[in-house]
């Protein structure tokens, strides 16, 4: 089952179920007016989503919002070990000694839409992507296992979550986590229960490629299958001292292979990691003004589940 969230009254717009070419859909309304709401009465709600038409009318994508416009919490992983030890040229960050997942809490307010433009405030703050794949959960207990929680992962999703690298470094040393290097997310129009992906969900993990183009140029297609902690882990990790809300959306963190030289990246900093290791230098700049930045993950036969993110960033103007 795909689901979408379309422009409407309210700020969290309104729930369509749509057709597996992403063309068509159907109102969602008569079981559930929004996406969030569905989510906290999943079980009851999610069969009688799963009886509606794929298509009654043509879907307009100009109308596509983030299919959670905003929830009540977003954490992001860091589950790509490949990824992690870039970073740690950079930064100088490693994972915790006994195992454990990085993670930290951004903001959840609101989410971009799949082809809104991006407005940050300066160009020199470092304007990187990263494309990433993330889970959305129901109401999960405190203290889950890894196994129980898998249970609890509802609905997957595409991610461009965005940093301003320039701030990242100072922040990460003062010890206490990010907030100016970590602007608003982006998702992708789509999204899908796990079922929807068959056997490119094993174990926690989204198989699949991620193509990422920066201003048409393909930068990378690595592929989700390596996390290192799959989602299942990451949401009992999440869980140890807090229940979560349905609703909660939980990130894999920047999806990144071993082969980086042959796979490409999906964020710019570990392709500048890359370039210190091979060069002594970064070479490659951040975004600019205006600059588009395009990630869709694709099935073995070329389809993408989730649709694509295709934006732009732009100048915020500052009264």
């Amino acid at each position: 089952m795909r689901l979408a969230t379309l422009e409407g009254s309210g700020r969290d717009g309104q729930l369509v179920k749509v057709s597996p070419d992403g063309r068509q859909c159907s109102d969602a309304s008569p079981v559930s007016a929004t996406l969030r709401e569905a989510l906290e009465h999943w079980e009851a709600v999610a069969p009688r989503l799963a009886e509606l038409p794929d298509a009654s009318v043509p879907l307009d994508p100009r109308r596509l919002c983030a299919p959670l416009p905003r929830t009540w919490q977003w954490l992001d992983g860091s589950a790509y070990r490949s990824h992690s030890d870039l970073m740690d040229q950079l930064f100088g960050a490693k994972g915790d000694a006994n195992g454990r997942p990085l993670m930290y809490q951004g903001l959840s307010d609101r989410f971009y839409g799949p082809s809104e433009d991006v407005r940050l405030p300066e160009e020199e703050l470092g304007i990187d992507f990263e494309g990433e794949f993330g889970v959305i959960v129901d109401a999960v207990p405190m203290g889950i296992t890894p196994a129980a929680a898998m249970r609890h992962i509802r609905l997957i999703v595409q991610i461009n979550d965005w940093s301003l690298r320039t701030l990242a470094g100072p922040e990460m040393k003062t010890g206490f986590g990010w907030v100016q290097a970590k602007p608003a997310c982006s998702m992708a129009p789509f999204a899908v229960t796990p079922d929807e992906l068959g056997p490119q969900w094993r174990d926690g993990r989204v198989c699949l490629d991620l193509e990422v183009q920066w201003n048409g140029e393909r930068f990378g297609n690595a592929n989700g299958a390596p996390m290192q902690f799959g989602f299942h882990e990451l949401v009992a990790h999440a869980a140890r001292t807090r229940e979560l809300v349905a609703g909660t959306v939980i990130g894999s963190g920047t999806v990144s292979n071993a082969n980086f030289r042959q796979v490409g990246s999906s964020c710019i900093a570990e392709r500048r990691a890359i370039e210190m290791i091979d060069h002594g230098e970064a070479r490659t700049p951040f975004l600019k003004f205006g600059d588009r930045v395009r990630m869709e993950a694709h099935r073995t036969d070329g389809t993408a589940p989730f649709g694509a993110i295709d934006q732009r960033v732009v100048p915020v103007r500052i009264a």
